[in-house]
C-alpha cells in the first residue's frame, strides 16, 4: 500500500478552507467530538472497531488486521461513492484518531481511484492539541459587562454588524447562561466539541484588533471556558453597562415570558438554595399567576448580588461604566463602540 502524503496541522487547517475533511473514525467517535467542518466517512462501525480491538488485545496484531480486511473489502465501492458525492471533484483531506491504519487505508483507496487525498499527521489527536493551544494566543479583548437583563447578547450581535470582531460564547455553548439559559435551546455539545468549535472561531480572529466578548462566568450551562481564555477575560477591560432595573426586567420578560411555565418553575428550583426559601416561594407564587415582571424582579436580587460579587474580583482600573437608558440594541452597540475608543 503506497503511503498517502501527509500534512502538519497548520497546513491541514489551511487546506481545509477549500477542501473537504473526511473523518474516518467510527460514528460514535465522530459524534463525541470532531473537527467542526469535517464529515464522517467511517471506515468501521462501532461494532466492527470493537471486534478489531478485542482481537488485537486478546489474539494478535495480525488477527486484528485480518478482521480489518474482512470489513474493509466490501465497503470499498461505498466509501469511494460517498467521497465522490461529498467532494464535488475537489482534493480531499483525511484523518483518523492518530494518523494510523484507518486514515492510511481510506487515503490509499481514494488515491487509487483518482481522488487526491492527503492525511493529517498525528490525526485528530494533533487537531486537539492545536485546538487547546488556541486559547493561549494573546487577544486584545474588550468585555461587555452588566447585570442580567442589560441586553449584552443582543448588543454583541449588533457590534458584529458594525464590523467589529466578536465571538458569541453563549451561541457556541448553546446556552444563554444562568439557570434559565437552557430554556428553548437544543442540547449542549460535549465539552470537547465546545472547545473545538470555539478554537476554530478563535483562530479566525486577528489578534492585533479588538475582540468583543460578553462577560461570562467560567461555566456556561455545562460548558467550562478554557482556562487560557478565561484568564485573559478576567484581566481584560470591561465596559459595564448600567441599565435601569425596570428596563432590565422588561428585557427579561421579553426573552423568557413565552417559555414553558413548568420549565421556568424548574429553573427557579435550581437556585432555591442560593435564593432562599422565602424568595423562592414568592417567585414561584408570582410565576404561578403569570406575573412575570414581579417574578423576575425577585430573581434579579439574587443574580445582581452574584454579578456584583464577580465584578468585585476584577481590578478596578479595568472597569469602565456606561449608562444606558434604553433597550435599543442597535443604538446601544454604536454607543459602546464609540465609548471604547475613548478608553483605548
Amino acid at each position: 500500500m503506497t503511503t498517502a502524503p501527509t500534512l502538519l496541522i497548520e497546513e491541514f487547517m489551511q487546506a481545509a478552507k477549500s477542501q473537504p475533511i473526511f473523518d474516518v473514525r467510527t460514528p460514535s467517535e465522530f459524534a463525541h467530538a470532531h473537527i467542526p467542518m469535517a464529515r464522517n466517512l467511517a471506515l468501521f462501525s462501532d461494532e466492527e472497531r470493537a471486534i478489531i480491538g478485542t482481537a488485537y488485545k486478546q489474539e494478535s496484531r495480525e488477527k486484528a488486521i485480518m478482521h480489518g480486511f474482512e470489513f474493509f473489502g466490501p465497503k470499498m465501492k461505498v466509501l469511494v461513492e460517498a467521497a465522490l458525492a461529498q467532494s464535488e471533484g475537489k482534493d480531499v483531506l483525511v484523518h483518523c484518531w492518530r494518523g494510523g491504519m484507518r486514515s492510511s487505508a481510506v487515503s490509499w483507496l481514494l488515491n487509487f481511484y483518482g481522488i487526491t487525498a492527503r492525511m493529517l499527521e498525528g490525526g485528530y489527536k494533533s487537531f486537539r492539541n492545536y485546538a487547546l493551544r488556541s486559547f493561549d494566543i494573546p487577544q486584545h479583548l474588550l468585555i461587555i459587562g452588566g447585570k442580567t437583563g442589560s441586553g449584552k447578547t443582543h448588543i454583541l450581535k449588533e457590534i458584529k454588524k458594525l464590523g467589529e470582531q466578536t465571538i458569541d460564547l453563549e451561541a457556541i455553548a448553546v446556552h444563554k447562561g444562568s439557570s434559565f439559559g437552557g430554556l428553548g435551546m437544543p442540547a449542549q455539545p460535549t465539552q470537547e466539541q465546545f472547545e473545538n468549535n470555539l478554537a476554530i472561531e478563535s483562530r479566525s480572529i486577528n489578534s492585533n484588533q479588538p475582540l468583543w466578548l460578553e462577560d461570562e462566568s467560567r461555566k456556561i450551562g455545562m460548558m467550562m471556558l478554557p482556562e487560557g481564555l478565561f484568564k485573559q477575560m478576567r484581566t481584560a477591560r470591561v465596559i459595564v453597562l448600567d441599565v435601569p432595573l425596570e428596563k432590565r426586567i422588561a428585557a427579561i420578560v421579553e426573552d423568557y415570558a413565552s417559555a414553558d411555565i413548568g420549565e421556568l418553575h424548574n429553573s427557579i428550583l435550581k437556585i432555591r438554595e442560593r435564593l432562599g426559601g422565602l424568595q423562592t416561594k414568592m417567585a414561584l407564587e408570582e410565576l404561578s399567576h403569570e406575573r412575570f415582571a414581579e417574578c423576575f424582579e425577585i430573581l434579579l436580587k439574587y443574580y445582581d448580588k452574584t454579578y456584583q460579587f464577580g465584578l468585585a474580583k476584577r481590578a478596578p482600573e479595568t472597569l469602565f461604566h456606561l449608562n444606558l437608558t434604553g433597550n435599543n440594541a442597535e443604538e446601544n452597540a454604536q454607543r459602546i463602540v464609540d465609548f471604547a475608543k475613548t478608553i483605548a
